[in-house]
């Protein structure tokens, strides 16, 4: 039986031998938040709605590629690079454009504020229920000269409470018909293709360097490349579709990708129009394994917008609520999925039907479905909810019905 007294250790050393190292608090970097998935850190695309839609990650994980492919013959896909460009630039990220001239950089979007009309609307309506004697007054609990509540204590000079905000927004909104305007410390280097191409010489080659070097001269500062229209002849040089040298380029490219291994610092958003690169060529598809995520814009054409505007539940929902009907469906092919809970789609939210809108302030991704269309004379509802398809409406029975009678009479 032990007489040994309560609270004592059993060693004589009682003191913990190791004491806790201060903890160094991280350096975060703007426009970069973890994942909420698994905690990588991911950026964003300067779409909100597109941030979603990545696999549940709440934006583009660092050390992705994105591929954008757009049907027909409108620049929704360009509006997005200008998004993602833009993003960059407010958050002081190093932008890498390709094969684009610099007025390309003047024509960013710049940022949407919303109005304070809501703001004044709500102050107005309150000072209208308050009596004119009691304004003087103040709101109840305001803290300021004069009020009915208690004034808040204010922290001393120079503590971490009165020193102002410094944290920047993970995304903004963007405004097209505004302009941006750029900080004084912008990094956007646009990478043109040399003006003698030659056959034999990829025109890829130069650019991949340039951008190697800058990664390696500043891997502390995210980077963003902007690929447009890809095998565009507009922009690119005759031998840039080559596939030695297409292929050798994106695989140059998912290198760099993965240059840092432990800290990846670049990002990556392609382009390209489906008329001039059809998916069923194997180019095509060599481009779309060699992305991450692919996605696809498919317009609605000019002569059944209409009809297709008119007969869907989402687009009066939108009528409703004053927002613009769907413009176009959007059609998920790949995700940069990195974990088996990161399923970013989900069949309640629509599936793999997706419509998405582009307006002054947003380009807005939401579930898409086609309801019945009104009207239809083929279609009664029954009293249990059903329609009923195999039989025919009343009126034509009763005709039938009456033209019987006139034979037999």
């Amino acid at each position: 039986m032990s007489f040994r007294k309560r609270n004592i250790g059993l060693s004589n050393n009682t003191e913990s031998t190791s004491k806790p190292s201060p903890s160094t608090p991280k350096v975060q970097v703007p426009g970069v938040r973890p994942s909420a998935i698994d905690g990588r850190p991911v950026t964003s695309t300067g779409t909100a709605s597109l941030d979603a839609l990545l696999a549940g990650h709440g934006g583009l994980a660092l050390g992705c590629s994105f591929l954008i492919e757009e049907n027909g013959a409108t620049d929704y896909a360009g509006a997005l690079l200008k998004f993602y460009a833009a993003e960059g630039v407010l958050q002081g990220h190093h932008v890498h454009v390709l094969g684009l001239p610099e007025s390309w950089g003047r024509d960013l979007p710049g940022t949407a504020r919303e109005s304070s009309r809501v703001k004044d609307s709500g102050t107005s309506g309150e000072k209208m229920k308050i009596a004119w004697r009691y304004e003087s007054l103040g709101q109840f609990g305001a803290g300021s000269t004069g009020s009915r509540g208690p004034p808040p204590r204010q922290p001393p000079l120079g503590s971490e409470a009165s020193q102002p905000p410094t944290e920047r927004l993970y995304n903004h909104t963007f405004d097209l018909t505004k302009r941006l305007a750029h900080p004084s410390e912008t990094s956007l280097t646009f990478h043109p293709f040399s003006q003698t191409p030659t056959p034999s010489h990829s025109p890829f080659l130069a650019i991949i360097n340039g951008l190697k070097d800058s990664i390696n001269a500043n891997n502390s500062i995210p980077h963003r490349l902007i690929v447009p229209s890809l095998l565009s002849p507009l922009l690119y040089p005759p031998n840039a579709s080559q596939p030695q040298h297409l292929l050798s380029f994106l695989h140059s490219l998912r290198a760099l990708l993965a240059l840092n291994a432990s800290t990846k610092v670049l990002t990556i958003i392609t382009s390209i129009p489906l008329p001039l690169s059809p998916r069923n060529t194997g180019l095509t598809r060599w481009i779309e394994l060699l992305h991450d995520g692919v996605i696809e814009l498919s317009p609605f054409p000019h002569s059944t917008d209409t009809l297709f505007a008119a007969s869907s539940q989402a687009s009066k929902a939108a009528a409703a609520a004053g927002d613009e009907p769907p413009q176009g469906l959007l059609k998920i092919h790949k995700l940069p999925v990195f974990t088996d809970r990161a399923s970013g789609v989900r069949s309640e939210d629509g599936g793999d039907d997706w419509a998405f809108t582009l307006s002054r302030r947003k380009f807005a991704i939401q579930a898409w479905r086609l309801g019945p269309v009104d009207g239809d004379p083929g279609e009664e509802a029954e009293p249990g909810g059903t329609h009923s398809h195999g039989d025919e409406p009343r009126e034509g029975k009763r005709k039938k019905g009456k033209k019987a009678e006139g034979m037999d009479f």
